[in-house]
């Protein structure tokens, strides 16, 4: 079966560095692929599209080690989704970390009709209470986050959103894996964002899905256009993520420090690696 849930050689580490973590502002660590866990100075805790599954071999091959097991999260108020892709809406990821800790999921349509088609309430124990479908627009709160469900631009999505993480001590956007969209510039109009997460990867020639054929693909933004977004966002922290993790489309990130450098945004590079630490 493909997506399996990966067994991890990392203990249970990362989830007791979140859990035991008394960050003074915002902090963020990057589970790779194009997950974050997000905890706020007051312990409110966030999962935005954790996802600890093998891929889809050969088509999708990890590049990266699995770093937690899912059973081992023991805190989480909300789990956020922006799109139905396997990576992004993972049941064996995501539904032991709503049945063990009572944490609300947020997704758009596309996504929750992958949690109806694989039974997560029969499967995993999780009760339908626990899910609220979001559409761009919508606002709501966790804890002493506010969350703002804003619209991206991925092609490659049937719903794709993104959020606007707003907290007393800082912004962070999480645009899925978006591309650079005309809406940006009225996010940044409307949100002072201090950091941000772009999806980055290069272009290779993955199996096609139907025939197995190598086929020429590109699912996440290049270069020029990380920066091109970051730009129209306004970005004071750009965090590039999704380029360490599918064989073929890995990137170096590194190399965006050259295009972003005449752009007056972003202001900075996080550059990190799966189990890193950032806080704004």
């Amino acid at each position: 079966m493909s997506h399996e849930l990966g067994e991890s050689d990392w203990g249970d580490w990362l989830p007791a560095a979140v859990a035991d973590a008394d960050p003074d502002t915002v902090a963020l660590w990057y589970l790779g692929c194009n997950g974050f866990v997000i905890k706020g100075s007051g312990g409110t805790t966030l999962f935005v599209d954790p996802y600890c599954g093998t891929g889809d071999p050969p088509r999708t091959v990890r590049m990266i080690p699995v770093p937690f097991d899912p059973s081992d999260v023991e805190d989480a108020d909300a789990v956020l989704a922006t799109h139905e892709h396997s990576d992004h809406v993972h049941g064996p990821t995501q539904a032991p970390i709503l049945a063990s800790t009572g944490a609300d999921y947020y997704a758009p349509d596309a996504s929750m009709a992958v949690v109806e088609r694989e039974a997560w309430t029969d499967e995993w124990g999780v009760v339908a209470d626990q899910f609220t479908t979001v559409a761009e627009g919508d606002r709501f709160e966790v804890g002493e986050f506010t969350v703002h469900v804003v619209p991206v631009n991925d092609p490659d999505a049937d719903h794709p959103v993104g959020y606007v993480i707003d907290h007393p001590d800082g912004t962070v956007f999480h645009g899925g894996d978006t591309r650079h969209a005309d809406s940006f510039s009225d996010l940044a109009a409307r949100f002072d964002i201090d950091l941000g997460v772009l999806a980055f990867g290069s272009a290779g020639r993955i199996p096609d899905k139907e025939t197995g054929d190598p086929t020429r693909t590109q699912w996440y933004a290049d270069e020029n256009g990380v920066i091109r977004a970051a730009e129209a966002l306004e970005l004071d922290r750009l965090l590039p993520s999704h380029w360490d993790v599918w064989k073929g489309l890995t990137a170096d990130p590194t190399v965006l420090h050259h295009h972003a450098r005449s752009f007056d945004a972003p202001e900075r590079l996080d550059i990190v690696e799966i189990g890193d630490r950032v806080d704004l």
